[in-house]
C-alpha cells in the first residue's frame, strides 16, 4: 500500500517525525503482511494543528456545501468497497465475502445516511424572541477499534462532517489499513486541508496525547471499557466532551412463546458472526429453565454447522479473531468455563482440528451457566455462548440487567409480551425477532458501556453545540 507508512495531516501525505513503525499481521497466518509508522506526540501536534486552523473557515460552510462535501465522499468510497473488503478481511480476519458486504458495506450504508439525515436537518430555529442554533463542536480526536473498523470511522467522520466540525482520526494499529484507504478517499473526494487527519500509532502514544490536548474539543472512542476508563481520565482535566461506545455482554431472553427451532439457530449465528467480536453480540442466551434439554440440542446442531477457516475460502463462515493476545484471552475465558462446571456443549479450547495455525477459535457453546461463572460476566469477545435458564419472565429481566454492561438487549417471541419486556431492559437497544440493522437508530449504551449515541440524526447530535441568542428578535 503506497501510502502505509505515510500520515495524512493538512491534505498531504507526510512522513512521521520520528521514524517507528509497527508490523501488521495476517491473523489467518500469523505472518507480517504490512507495515505502517507508529506516531509520536510531535505528529499528533501537527494533526490537531491543522484540523484547529481548518475549524476557523469549515464551521463557517454551509449546510449545502457539506451536503455536497458528503456525496462526494460517498462517490469516491462506493467506488472502492470492494478494496476496502479485501484489506479489512485480510488484517482483521473476516471472511472475504463478509468482509465486502458487511464490513466495508455498512460504510456506504453510514455515509448515505447521514446525507438523509443532514438534508433534513434544522440547524436553527426560534423559541420565542430566542434563537436556538447548533453549532460544530470543533476539533474531534476519533480513536477507533478492529474489529468493525469502517463501521466507526464512517459512523464518527460522517457527522463530523455534516457538523462542521474537523478532526484526527487514530485508528485501531492492528487493522490500520482501512483507514490509509479511508484517507486516501477523502482526499479524492476533495475534503478542505485540515478538516481531516490520519495519525497511527498505539494507545499510549497517539491516543491519549489526542484525549489529553488542550486543542481537542471532543474525543470519540470506541473500545473497551478499560480503555474507555483511561481516555475519560486523560480528557478530564481540559474538561472536554467525551463520547464513548464500550464493551458489552448483551442478554438474548428466549420467550415461551419463541419457536426455538428458529430462534436457538438464530441466537448461536449471532453470537458467532464477525468470530464473536462484536460489542453488541448476544453471548448471554436465557431460556426457559424447563425447555434447557431441547435448547442444547439446538445450540449444538447449529454450532456445528459454523464452517471454521481462511477468510478467503468461499465455504468459511467464520475466520479467526484478529490477534493472539485475543486468541489467548478467549482460551482463558473458555477453560474457566470448564473449571467453574458449566455445561461444554461444543467446542472448547485450542484450535479446530484440521488447522494448525492462525487464531482460529472452536465455536464453543456453555450451558446451564450460572449468573455468577466468568464466562456469564466478563466480555469475552470471541465465539463463545453462555446458556443460562430462567423460571419467570421477571425473573429473565432481573438476569438480563444484573451485567456492568448495558448496549444492547435481544427479545425473540410474542411481539406484544416482547414490547412489555424491552423499556424494563436496561441497555441502548433492544432488538426484537432479529429485525434488519437500522442506519437511522441510535447505538450506544447504558452504565459501562458508554455515554453519547451513533447513527443518524443522533450521532449528528454528539457533534454539535447547542447556543441560544436570547433578544433575537424584538419583543
Amino acid at each position: 500500500m503506497q501510502n502505509s507508512k505515510k500520515f495524512y495531516i493538512d491534505g498531504a501525505w507526510v512522513d512521521p517525525v520520528v521514524p517507528a513503525t509497527i508490523d501488521v499481521i495476517d491473523p489467518s497466518t500469523e505472518q507480517i503482511f504490512a507495515t505502517i509508522s507508529a506516531g509520536s506526540k510531535a505528529d499528533a501536534d501537527k494533526a490537531v494543528a491543522a484540523a484547529k486552523a481548518a475549524f476557523t473557515s469549515f464551521s463557517q460552510t454551509t449546510k449545502q456545501e457539506r451536503l455536497e462535501l458528503l456525496k462526494r465522499i460517498l462517490a469516491a468510497y462506493n467506488a472502492r468497497t470492494e478494496e476496502f473488503g479485501k484489506v479489512i478481511s485480510q488484517e482483521m480476519g473476516a471472511p472475504l465475502d463478509m468482509a465486502i458486504s458487511d464490513q466495508a458495506g455498512i460504510g456506504t450504508g453510514h455515509l448515505a445516511q447521514m446525507i438523509k439525515t443532514l438534508e433534513e436537518f434544522d440547524f436553527d430555529y426560534m423559541q420565542g424572541q430566542t434563537k436556538i442554533t447548533h453549532e460544530p463542536v470543533g476539533v474531534v480526536a476519533m480513536i477507533t477499534p478492529w474489529n468493525w473498523p469502517i463501521n466507526q470511522i464512517a459512523s464518527k467522520v460522517a457527522p463530523a462532517i455534516a457538523a462542521g466540525c474537523t478532526m484526527v482520526l487514530k485508528p485501531s494499529e492492528i487493522a490500520p489499513l482501512n483507514a490509509i484507504l479511508f484517507a486516501e478517499i477523502m482526499h479524492e473526494a476533495g475534503v478542505p486541508k485540515g478538516v481531516f487527519n490520519l495519525v497511527n500509532g498505539d494507545g499510549p502514544s497517539v491516543g491519549q496525547v489526542l484525549a489529553e490536548h488542550k486543542d481537542v474539543d471532543m474525543v470519540s472512542f470506541t473500545g473497551s471499557t478499560r480503555a474507555g476508563v483511561i481516555v475519560a481520565q486523560s480528557a478530564a482535566p481540559t474538561v472536554k466532551r467525551v463520547h464513548q461506545e464500550l464493551g458489552g455482554k448483551s442478554p438474548n431472553i428466549v420467550l415461551r412463546s419463541a419457536d426455538l427451532k428458529k430462534a436457538i439457530p438464530a441466537g448461536v449465528f449471532h453470537c458467532f458472526n464477525n468470530s464473536g467480536q462484536s460489542c453488541n453480540a448476544p453471548t448471554r442466551m436465557y431460556v426457559p429453565s424447563e425447555k434447557m434439554d431441547e435448547v442444547i440440542a439446538l445450540a449444538k446442531v447449529a454450532a456445528e454447522k459454523v464452517r471454521v477457516g481462511a477468510p478467503s475460502d468461499a465455504n468459511t463462515t467464520m475466520g479467526p479473531v484478529v490477534s493472539e493476545v485475543q486468541y489467548n484471552k478467549i482460551q482463558e475465558l473458555i477453560q474457566s468455563g470448564i473449571d467453574e462446571g458449566a455445561e461444554l456443549v461444543t467446542g472448547g479450547t485450542g484450535r479446530p482440528a484440521e488447522l494448525n495455525s492462525g487464531y482460529y477459535v472452536r465455536p464453543t457453546v456453555f450451558a446451564r451457566v450460572q449468573q455468577d461463572m466468568r464466562i456469564a460476566r466478563e466480555e469475552i469477545f470471541g465465539p463463545v455462548l453462555s446458556i443460562l435458564e430462567y423460571d419467570t419472565v421477571e425473573n429473565a429481566i432481573e438476569l438480563a440487567n444484573d451485567t456492568e454492561y448495558g448496549l444492547a438487549s435481544y427479545i425473540q417471541g410474542d411481539l406484544e409480551e416482547a414490547r412489555a419486556i424491552a423499556p424494563k431492559l436496561r441497555t441502548g437497544t433492544v432488538r426484537i425477532n432479529r429485525p434488519d440493522w437500522d442506519s437511522a437508530a441510535p447505538f450506544g449504551g447504558y452504565k459501562q458501556s458508554g455515554n453519547g449515541r451513533e447513527y443518524g440524526l443522533f450521532g449528528l447530535m454528539e457533534f454539535l453545540e447547542i447556543k441560544g441568542i436570547l433578544g433575537y428578535e424584538e419583543a
